[in-house]
């Protein structure tokens, strides 16, 4: 029976943050707020991740919307009460060790020990995946309501007639150009209403370039020609309410 190959764990975490990276804009600010818990990740008794599995957790809990900061192995789930989903997937959480092995020097004949280190891996759940835990496990923080627009009837009067279809929830913003439709966070996630209409502004402006409208060719990865272009668009797109109300 022929084994599997090795998995390599190092390259998968790699691979992540090299994603996150280049999908990222940057410098760029949220001008919402992310309605979870801020700070590093955290094990199922308070104690922060450390290293690698920061960046790593930081990383997975964006791409999959998690909004709480713990992480637990199935086993701490069930003795605290919890059930992980059905069907979830687990995240690949990683510590380092060394131990102290003993040898023979080939050319002394001697016994002597050497330091021999090594990776483990091992599965961990957000608790976002995991039902029944104490409410402290669950990250959710009411944003504060937005600072009005001193100009909100025009704002409104602006994207009234834009026939675009938009849904708010969750803390991402973007266009779906295969089901045509712009994602927003909750208007109270903004810091105000001006910062609500310019990120739906730029996100409407994305929209427009879809093959039924003006048909403009999407970048396939972030920095390409056609990414940076599209996203100068977007930028103009997203200066449309504020020259408008002048």
């Amino acid at each position: 029976m022929r084994r599997s190959p090795q998995r390599d764990i190092a390259q998968d975490i790699s691979d992540l943050i090299i994603a996150k990276i280049e999908t990222g804009v940057l410098p760029w600010s949220r001008p919402w707020s992310v309605l979870g818990a801020s700070g590093r990740p955290l094990r199922h008794n308070g104690e922060h991740y450390s290293g690698i599995n920061t960046l790593y957790l930081w990383a997975v809990a964006d791409t999959r919307g998690y909004r709480s900061r713990y992480w637990m192995t199935y086993r701490q789930a069930t003795d605290l009460g919890g059930q992980v989903h059905r069907g979830e997937s687990g995240t690949i959480s990683v510590y380092f060790n060394q131990i102290r092995k003993a040898d023979v020097d080939l050319v002394s004949g001697e016994e002597v020990s050497r330091t021999v280190r090594f990776m483990r891996a091992y599965v961990v759940f957000n608790c976002d995946q995991i039902d029944g835990l104490p409410p402290y496990f669950y990250g959710a923080v009411t944003p504060d309501p937005p600072t009005p627009s001193q100009h909100q009837a025009r704002i409104d009067a602006f994207f009234a007639p834009i026939p675009i279809e938009v849904r708010h929830g969750g803390d991402r913003a973007f266009y779906n150009p295969t089901h045509d439709f712009v994602q927003l966070p909750h208007k109270a996630s903004f810091r105000s209403s001006d910062h609500y209409a310019s990120t739906r502004a730029h996100e409407l402006t994305h929209a427009t370039g879809a093959s039924h409208r003006l048909a403009r060719t999407f970048g396939k990865r972030f920095g390409d020609k056609a990414y940076a272009f599209e996203e100068l668009c977007a930028l103009s797109g997203q200066s449309a309410p504020s020259a408008t109300l002048q």
